[in-house]
């Protein structure tokens, strides 16, 4: 009988363990077993449009956890954040947003959602944060929700992107402002590069992609990232 072997990968949210030749995914919270069905669906979805994500096997209690039973990625696309190879990168995350996101929870319901409930901002703030929003297009595209380099595994053909709990259908570029905040914190060096990079591969305007930046970074205060909340509130224009 297959058991849970030696651990792959850990992150705030969950840990990944080899399971015989597939991966596990157990979930860290109280709402691991909502969190294990969201992206067994999401994952349901995205097989069905032939993207690079790995095929969910089953859902299920594994020693008291919940968790998503799935196909093991491959290694991990970067051994170092400083060596992210950014064009690869913009290339594969175009592939995702060319395809529809039918079925996928909204974006911009997303958004908005955690700007009513981020905490640090005042009143004013929020409803100007929320205004702008509603400002931005909404779009029906397939977007990650996580997308950088740590969740990208593989290469050349064999491309793997994990860890698709936050899938959504919105406006690609939202996506990528995303992912500029992301590697704003943890990659600052490659974060503007990221964002021209796709820019380049795509024909979009970087003012465009960087229009949603209030929007984004003020949603990920919701997201328990203490070390990061003044920056945030920075990028979201929001003065302390």
């Amino acid at each position: 009988m297959t058991g849970i072997g030696r651990i792959l990968g850990s992150g705030k949210e969950a840990e990944v363990f080899e399971y015989g030749a597939l991966a596990l995914k157990l979930y860290r919270r109280a709402a691991s077993k909502a969190s294990s069905f969201r992206e067994a669906a999401n994952l349901s979805i995205l097989e069905r449009l032939a993207l690079p994500a790995p095929k969910v096997h089953a859902v299920g209690e594994f020693d008291g956890r919940w968790g998503v039973l799935m196909d093991r990625a491959p290694d991990q696309f970067v051994s170092t954040a400083e060596s992210a190879p950014l064009e690869d990168m913009a290339q594969l995350h175009r592939r995702l947003h060319e395809k529809p996101g039918d079925g996928l929870p909204s974006l911009m319901a997303r958004l908005s959602a955690r700007i009513r409930r981020a905490e640090g901002l005042d009143a004013a703030s929020r409803n100007r944060l929320l205004l702008e929003l509603d400002s931005l297009p909404d779009g029906d595209r397939v977007c990650h929700g996580d997308f950088h380099p740590w969740n990208i595994h593989g290469s050349g053909q064999g491309f793997m992107i994990v860890d698709w709990l936050d899938a959504c259908c919105g406006n690609p570029l939202a996506d990528v402002c995303r992912t500029y905040v992301l590697l704003h914190h943890a990659m600052p060096d490659q974060a503007m590069g990221y964002v021209e990079a796709y820019a380049s591969v795509t024909g979009s305007e970087v003012s465009a992609i960087l229009a949603w930046l209030p929007a984004i970074a003020a949603a990920r205060l919701t997201e328990g990232v203490a070390n990061e909340n003044d920056e945030l509130l920075q990028l979201a224009g929001v003065s302390r």
